[in-house]
């Protein structure tokens, strides 16, 4: 095993996201996502996320606590993080009590990533005002975070499990794209998550901006892996779906790539990847395989030259983590 703090979204971690696959039942999507869990642990990941959307969202499910609930058992080590859950959703003492208890069913293996959100049709089931989003995020932030380190005020400073938290507090990060964003990540004590197709320009001046700012968390890099020859109408099917839905400000730090980063082998990769967060300013990788139709299949064959190959070369490669 590798000597390294794998506690939930370290610094210097390396985690994989996880999604359904569309073309399965519900039923089916989750003993994919299970299966799938446990191999990302075998392999050697760090941990994984799981993020959210609704209304049948392509490639996403609605609640990743729940979800998280259900991968835990499944894996014979490592963390889950819901990660980022859709704040505004719902009030954040609900977020808070929910998350908490999770903690304290699997100590040190949860954490919680948080974002404003982006699509409509999240809020609209929600019957959240769109137009509220961005004002309800920046007021119930501060609010969670205070809760998940054991600080919470009112009625809830009274449930056990948030309690519990102030001894044990819960990793956290936040989704940021833009430099206002990560400003406040630093004074909350926050961790940041960029955006898979940002730039590394973009990302790299909003990284020295963290730091600048006092920011002692993890700078998440995202990309997609892909060993050997990439599923171009799969790459461009995703590129497809993440246009129709992301803002102009989002846009705007996105190159003309798809952010891809791909090897003849499992080292290639490693090294292409390990270039690309320096480049960025990042300390910290989450890792996705998953793109538009693949198939289950598809993404086992990933994750098992994951584990042979990229993983181990990736390891002796970036900071913070060794062979041991």
């Amino acid at each position: 095993m590798h000597n390294v703090d794998a506690s939930p979204l370290a610094v210097g971690g390396i985690s994989l996201r996880l999604y359904p696959h569309d073309e399965l039942g519900a039923v089916e999507q989750i003993a994919e996502l299970r299966g799938q869990a446990a191999l990302a642990a075998d392999a050697g990941y760090d941990g994984v996320m799981v993020s959210e959307h609704h209304g049948g969202y392509p490639g996403y499910l609605p609640n990743p606590i729940q979800i998280a609930t259900m991968l835990l058992p499944a894996m014979t080590r490592g963390w889950v993080a819901p990660c980022p859950l859709l704040l505004p959703m719902q009030p954040h003492a609900l977020i808070a009590e929910q998350l908490a208890w999770l903690a304290a069913c699997y100590p040190g293996r949860v954490g919680a990533g948080f974002a404003a959100g982006a699509v409509p049709v999240d809020f609209q089931l929600a019957e959240v005002p769109f137009d509220e989003i961005t004002s309800r995020f920046k007021r119930a932030l501060p609010l969670v975070v205070s809760a998940l380190r054991g600080n919470a005020e009112g009625p809830l400073a009274d449930d056990a499990a948030i309690r519990r938290c102030k001894n044990d507090p819960l990793p956290m990060v936040v989704a940021a794209q833009s430099h206002a964003a990560v400003r406040r990540a630093a004074r909350l004590g926050l961790g940041v998550l960029y955006d898979s197709l940002q730039t590394p320009e973009a990302t790299a001046a909003m990284s020295a901006d963290y730091r600048a700012a006092g920011g002692t968390g993890p700078c998440i890099l995202i990309r997609r892996v892909w060993i050997g020859d990439p599923p171009q109408a799969a790459v461009d099917a995703q590129m497809v779906r993440y246009r129709a839905h992301a803002l102009d400000r989002v846009v705007k730090n996105w190159g003309t790539g798809s952010g891809v980063v791909v090897g003849a082998s499992g080292a290639e990769a490693a090294a292409s990847l390990v270039a690309a967060a320096r480049q960025a300013g990042c300390d910290t990788i989450n890792v996705r395989i998953y793109l538009a139709g693949l198939t289950p299949a598809e993404v086992r064959q990933q994750l098992a030259l994951h584990a042979a190959d990229f993983l181990p070369a990736l390891r002796r490669i970036w900071p913070r983590h060794s062979d041991g």
